[in-house]
């Protein structure tokens, strides 16, 4: 089985379940590939066929189990893996659940080419722009990309519409808002763990 593993503090504990399992993963950064590793499990940097299984975690999640994702800085990887992959399920806690997606920020990838030129373009799309890490030391995705975080002060009225805009801004190389993808979400929270969509 080759099971898309995600990055953050949640899908840690998932890889850490993982060990011993005979499975080959497609890690979504360094820092889960070397966790998977250590792990003792197969690591793939590349595979021609179908991802059977991709978990990871989120940073919003709404009704309709769309998702904002990259706020550690793996989006343009963990979205790959997650279009690559028969089934993504999302593991998180409660906290994570909004009622309209844009509560906390989107961020967006972008090349360090001309990059002020991209982020003037996502700024005339009405939302606040900032580059992630500052102009001074930037940060640096593991593709040697930058982030540019995007706020918007009431959320996203319109997920698909805020997606399709992102996607044909110049410069842009992906962005945080994972629509459509999801086929189920586990979710832990002071009364126990529950299930939305299908496993």
């Amino acid at each position: 089985m080759v099971v898309g593993i995600g990055t953050g503090s949640t899908t840690r504990f998932f890889i850490e379940g993982l060990a011993g399992r005979p499975v080959a993963v497609v890690p979504t950064s360094r820092t889960s590939s070397d966790l998977a590793r250590a792990a003792g499990l197969e690591v793939l940097e590349d595979t021609r066929g179908a991802i059977d299984l991709a978990v990871d975690g989120a940073d919003e999640i709404d009704g309709r189990l769309r998702l904002v994702k990259g706020h550690g800085g793996a989006l343009f990887r963990e979205k790959m893996v997650a279009i690559a992959a028969r089934r993504f399920v999302v593991i998180a806690d409660e906290s994570k659940l909004v009622d309209r997606l844009g509560r906390t920020f989107v961020p967006v990838e972008v090349p360090p080419f001309l990059w002020g030129h991209t982020l003037a373009r996502l700024a005339r799309l009405g939302a606040g722009c900032r580059l992630r890490g500052g102009e001074t030391s930037p940060y640096r995705t593991d593709n040697g990309n930058l982030i540019v975080d995007l706020t918007f002060p009431d959320g996203i009225s319109d997920p698909e519409q805020t997606a399709a805009a992102l996607k044909t801004t110049t410069g842009v190389l992906e962005h945080g808002l994972f629509l459509d993808l999801t086929c189920g979400a586990i979710i832990a929270g002071a009364g126990g763990v529950r299930v939305l969509g299908d496993l």
